[in-house]
């Protein structure tokens, strides 16, 4: 399985799309469709029936999954979007850092 640059939790910034521009967290991570959910952005609507759940049913707007290449992590020290990498620390476990500004991700 491919290892993301990008993980629940993070903000990213949209770089390509209809939302381009927005900025959002990510609320869930596909790794099968390399896709990634970002709460606020691409929206849609969608028709449910209703269920126990939602018994009323009817148009529900919800976040749809946007691919993991139109997205880009927002450093945390400039809140720019920056490139992830990757590098051992001084206990030797792997930790992403942004590339611009070499700030280590948590």
């Amino acid at each position: 399985m491919a290892k993301f640059k990008v993980k629940k939790g993070d903000t990213v910034k949209v770089l390509a799309g209809e939302s381009k521009g927005s900025t959002g967290r990510i609320v869930r991570v596909i790794p099968k469709m390399n896709r990634v959910v970002v709460e606020g952005v691409n929206m849609i609507k969608k028709h449910q029936k209703p269920s126990a759940a939602n018994p009323q049913g009817g148009i529900v707007e919800m976040e749809a999954p946007i691919h993991i290449s139109n997205v880009a992590l927002i450093d945390p020290s400039t809140n720019e979007p920056t490139r992830v990498g990757r590098k051992l620390d001084d206990n030797g476990n792997v930790v992403r850092y942004a590339k611009k500004s070499g700030e280590v991700l948590s």
